[in-house]
């Protein structure tokens, strides 16, 4: 049975899922789900089943316990047969490890692994957080007609750059965030970091010579230019 991915080609959530699947070369659905009609927040999404999927007993837990499709009304959600996920890092950690054997990698075995970990965490409690306040006063508000807070974007745009620093330390170091080798400490912050390459925070990046050349490789991979493509499409 095909993976399904619910949500939208402009969430970075479900842009995140879709990069893991074709990194992997895995065959998958995506349905789109019609947020401004309020979709995501109807019965039929938010009561799917938990329902998990036999996997590796060492697995099994961890993924047991982010099991379940769209509880809170958000996007991307997944299935892969009787398994329902949601929240797109959990996703990408499950097709990461559970079909290790396909294509790119994306983790590494022993020591390196704590490193990837490491910067998975600073993406998602560090960078995230800040890039999508940021997002929000350059990209959405102005979409929707709102004015832009220039105290917020001035204060969050600090607070990202040293934030920044940081990877243009690590990236002084290392080729790629976690090890020798792209995976999913360098996949989970490539959407939002794209998406603020529409914006003037793009600044931010360009002063930083070692981010700016890995940003630049990351995003030219294959796997990437498709699911741009199908963003494009929409």
């Amino acid at each position: 049975m095909v993976m399904k991915v619910y949500g939208t080609v402009l969430s970075t959530a479900a842009m995140r899922v879709c990069a893991a699947l074709y990194e992997k070369d895995l065959e998958f659905e995506f349905i789109p789900v019609d947020m401004r009609a309020g979709e995501h927040k109807k019965e039929h999404f938010l009561a799917l089943n938990l329902s998990p999927r036999p996997c590796p007993p060492s697995l099994r837990h961890y993924f047991q316990l982010f099991s379940g499709i769209g509880p809170f009304g958000q996007v991307p959600a997944f299935e892969d047969g009787d398994l329902k996920l949601f929240e797109s890092r959990a996703i990408a950690q499950y097709i990461a490890h559970v079909y290790a054997d396909k294509g790119t990698p994306l983790v590494c075995e022993g020591k390196p692994m704590a490193t990837v970990g490491v910067w998975m965490e600073v993406e998602a409690h560090q960078f995230e957080p800040l890039a999508l306040k940021l997002r929000r006063e350059l990209l959405y508000k102005p979409r929707s007609g709102m004015a832009t807070d220039a105290a917020v974007v001035e204060e969050n745009e600090a607070k990202l750059a040293k934030v920044l620093d940081v990877y243009e330390a690590r990236l002084s170091q290392s080729e790629y965030l976690g090890c020798d080798c792209f995976t999913l400490a360098d996949l989970h912050p490539l959407p939002t970091m794209t998406t603020l390459m529409g914006t003037p925070v793009k600044k931010l990046f360009d002063a930083r010579p070692k981010l700016s050349a890995w940003l630049a490789n990351i995003s030219a991979r294959p796997a990437w230019a498709k699911v741009l493509a199908m963003r494009n499409q929409q």
